[in-house]
């Protein structure tokens, strides 16, 4: 309707004017192309938004890195359930060894006499003299070789060490839900940033055809003896500020494509489909929710609850000292000197630990005390939580709401200045009105289209920041 409105007018002025004072290229297509590039998005059957956040969700580099993460996480669940079946270990020693404690054996001592008497006997020196023996403690040239099997039988810190390790992963999902939720937010606002751009852009475009066409309308009333100097210099004037907000507008739309592309981790200066969304089914639904039903479903509230599990679990593991724990081992080895291995040299060993503590002066049951107030400040630090994002909740909501009474407003007034200017530039070319309020009329109309844009943005970022506040967005679930 709107283009509707201004091209039938400008139309009937260019039929209007005389051959000299008509432009030089069709004013239709000058002012309806730009008018098209703002509005044609309406004609678009989907916007690409949904496109954008599935993608931030695939290669977001921050994204990526907490993955990591959670993969890390999943792989100490598979090193926590290894602890339940056994392990086997080669052991090795050698060793060297000279001085040290000794024993003495007096065998000398003992059998030379024996030995002496058995030679008169026989009559021959069968029987030689013998020395004592010394004999030292540290082993000289000696090796010990052993494969050991051991394997825990009654342990309960392996028990809940694997609790505590699957607990830990449920708690990397859930911080991990928590970024991919703020980044469907975050990638939100940007994209209707951009938008925003883009459609000021268009906007100014627009304005900048409509002010051209006026400089030339002045220049050529002051050519034929009927207009003033000083209004082609204020149209003058007039074209450059239009010219300088439309560069700034352009840098705009760059700076706000590039934020989006670093979302997505893609390079900064690719193309952004901007495609003009309306306000979603449920919009009115969530302005008028009074409910913060939604708060119970965030992740951060699902992250105490898994760090509660956690402190119980840690609890149970302070509380665990008293039971025994028992653990079995085997042992095929080989021992002996000077490298010798043979029937002798080789054995197995067995056999079962038993560790209960007794007395440990009070270290245990302190560290369990412990224990339990850390759970007692998670419980505290949960209601706390809980209340927190149920007042950002209704923050947000509340801030929605007037952020779409707004965009409303600002609707009517545009209507209106459309409505404005239109009469004021029919009586300025008619004499009736002056040049100084055809340029305030065509401010306003600017001015009303930039706010009517600039809100209906605030009102989409609102309602993305309603939906993070209540995790109404369902998140796409991660590949395995």
């Amino acid at each position: 309707m709107f283009i509707n409105e201004y091209t039938d007018r400008m139309n009937n002025h260019y039929r209007q004017t005389s051959e000299d004072q008509r432009p030089a290229v069709g004013l239709k297509y000058r002012l309806v192309l730009p008018l098209l590039l703002l509005f044609s998005v309406r004609l678009a059957a989907q916007a690409p938004l949904d496109e954008y956040v599935a993608a931030a969700l695939q290669s977001n580099l921050v994204l990526k890195e907490k993955s990591v993460s959670m993969d890390k996480a999943l792989l100490a669940i598979r090193e926590a359930k290894t602890l339940f079946g056994p392990t086997v270990s080669l052991e090795t020693q050698y060793t060297l060894a000279q001085g040290g404690r000794a024993i003495s054996l007096p065998v000398g001592d003992l059998l030379n006499p024996v030995y002496a008497t058995l030679n008169q006997l026989t009559a021959s020196n069968r029987f030689p003299q013998i020395a004592n023996v010394q004999e030292q403690f540290l082993p000289n040239n000696f090796y010990d070789v052993r494969v050991r099997t051991s394997m825990p039988i009654l342990n309960p810190d392996v028990r809940i060490n694997r609790d505590i390790k699957t607990k830990q992963a449920d708690l990397s999902q859930s911080e991990l839900d928590t970024y991919r939720r703020e980044l469907v937010k975050e990638v939100k606002s940007a994209y209707y940033d951009h938008l925003a751009t883009v459609q000021a852009i268009g906007i100014w475009t627009s304005t900048l055809v409509l002010v051209e066409e006026g400089l030339r309308f002045n220049r050529s009333l002051l050519a034929n003896g009927k207009g003033l100097p000083a209004q082609v210099a204020r149209s003058e004037a007039e074209v450059a500020s239009v010219q300088a907000r439309l560069a700034s507008a352009r840098s705009d739309r760059r700076n706000t494509a590039a934020r989006l592309n670093f979302l997505m981790n893609r390079p900064l200066t690719d193309s952004i489909d901007a495609v003009d969304p309306e306000l979603p089914l449920d919009a009115l639904q969530i302005l008028s929710d009074t409910s913060t039903a939604g708060v119970r479903g965030r992740e951060e509230l699902k992250s105490l609850g898994i760090a509660t599990g956690i402190s119980r679990d840690l609890l149970r593991l302070s509380e665990s000292y008293r039971k025994p724990r028992v653990a079995t081992f085997v042992d095929l080895a080989a021992q002996g000197f000077n490298f010798k291995v043979d029937r002798k040299s080789l054995f197995y060993l067995g056999g079962l630990s038993l560790q209960m503590p007794i007395y440990t002066g009070g270290r245990n049951r302190l560290k369990a005390d412990q224990a339990a107030l850390d759970l007692k400040s998670l419980d505290l630090r949960t209601q706390y939580v809980t209340s927190q994002l149920e007042l950002s909740a209704l923050v947000t909501r509340n801030a929605a709401r007037d952020a779409h009474q707004a965009w409303q407003a600002s609707q009517q007034e545009e209507r209106a200045s459309i409505q404005y200017h239109k009469l004021v530039d029919k009586g300025y070319r008619e004499g009736v009105s002056s040049y100084i309020e055809l340029i305030d009329a065509r401010n306003q109309l600017s001015s009303s289209r930039i706010q009517t844009a600039i809100r209906k943005s605030a009102l989409l970022k609102a309602l993305a920041a309603c939906e993070r506040e209540t995790a109404s967005f369902k998140l796409p679930s991660l590949k395995p």
